[in-house]
């Protein structure tokens, strides 16, 4: 039994799952199984990852739509959607393989029979056959190598069926590969993408002695966007900052959607100057920009961002950078927001 389990029969447990589902009701959250986990984990507070992910949400003031739940199900949950269907197609690929093993076999007895009538009949000829002798072993020799051609026809068809069989899955099991790591309101990657590339870019920078960098972005006033002009504006938005950081980004330099309205670029061999003149020209950009809704044209005004950014530095763990450069956006925000703060210098670059 877990701790939680033990928690939940105990003698709280009832009020705590009752606040649990109270949670649920006051965001709007459906309570099915996999809702109910999350807020029930949200609810007791093991998992500060997750407790942060909703309270950007909360705090963004965006609503807990279907996708975001099954997203964050999966993402603080194991991923079961994309280990379902990746079990799925392991399990038809080793099928396949395994099909391809047994004609293999299949066909190596064909092969030591046809060998060993293939020898038989040396023998006989060598003893002087009469012709209807040689006449009979040359019909055996022919039915048996007629036998073996369509043995091999059947074996090769086999293997092509296969073969497009598992390209196939492996296309399917690259898609889902893809999926289970991109953010699929922006297209860029995720928070499950950043994390394992932070540890390797880490791990990279280290073994190379080489420089890394951590630039956080959050949008300014973001909140009120939403209350002003409704969550579709919100994503579209959200969606518009993915382009531009993509656009000032480097082919090296992963771009993710870090969480709610905050994102996250990673750059390796890169000091904190020329990440801080990335950072620059990217809030530049954005505050250049004006917006204008969809659906009605109207202006949204002007759109800033606060950045923080943090350079790699002996010890670092991921979490200590992460939190450095949280702590530089924050010093952003409380300076007056729109400028970028790096943990090199206070404040680099004022608007």
């Amino acid at each position: 039994m877990t701790d939680q389990d033990a928690l939940m029969q105990g003698p709280g447990g009832e009020t705590v799952g009752q606040e649990t589902l109270d949670l649920m009701r006051l965001h709007g959250v459906p309570p099915t199984s996999a809702n109910y986990e999350v807020w029930l984990a949200y609810r007791l507070g093991r998992n500060a990852a997750l407790r942060e992910a909703i309270d950007a949400r909360i705090g963004a003031g965006g609503s807990f739509t279907a996708e975001f739940n099954a997203q964050t199900y999966e993402h603080f949950f194991t991923g079961l959607g994309a280990s379902a269907q990746i079990v799925l197609a392991g399990e038809q690929i080793a099928r396949d393989l395994g099909q391809v093993v047994s004609f293999l076999k299949e066909t190596e007895a064909k092969s030591d029979d046809y060998g060993r009538t293939l020898e038989s009949a040396a023998t006989d000829l060598n003893r002087g056959l009469n012709t209807d002798q040689v006449r009979q072993v040359v019909s055996s020799l022919a039915a048996a190598t007629l036998d073996m051609a369509n043995h091999n026809q059947t074996l090769n068809e086999q293997l092509h069926r296969s073969t497009r069989e598992i390209d196939t899955l492996r296309t399917s099991l690259e898609s889902v590969r893809v999926e289970s790591l991109t953010d699929s309101l922006t297209g860029l990657s995720n928070r499950r993408m950043f994390d394992e590339t932070l540890r390797m870019r880490l791990e990279e920078a280290r073994a190379q002695h080489t420089e890394l960098c951590l630039v956080l972005c959050d949008i300014d006033h973001f909140k009120r966007f939403n209350d002003t002009w409704g969550h579709h504006t919100g994503d579209q938005i959200l969606r518009f900052l993915a382009s531009a950081m993509q656009a000032h980004a480097r082919p090296d330099v992963l771009v993710a959607r870090y969480g709610g309205e905050e994102f996250a670029m990673i750059m390796p061999r890169a000091n904190a100057r020329a990440a801080a003149q990335t950072a620059e020209a990217l809030r530049s950009a954005i505050q250049a920009k004006r917006l204008r809704r969809r659906s009605t044209n109207e202006d949204l005004g002007q759109v800033t961002v606060s950045m923080g950014i943090a350079r790699l530095q002996p010890g670092d763990t991921p979490q200590g950078l992460i939190e450095r450069a949280d702590a530089c956006l924050y010093a952003s925000k409380r300076n007056g927001r729109n400028q970028v703060t790096t943990d090199a210098t206070p404040v680099l670059y004022v608007a």
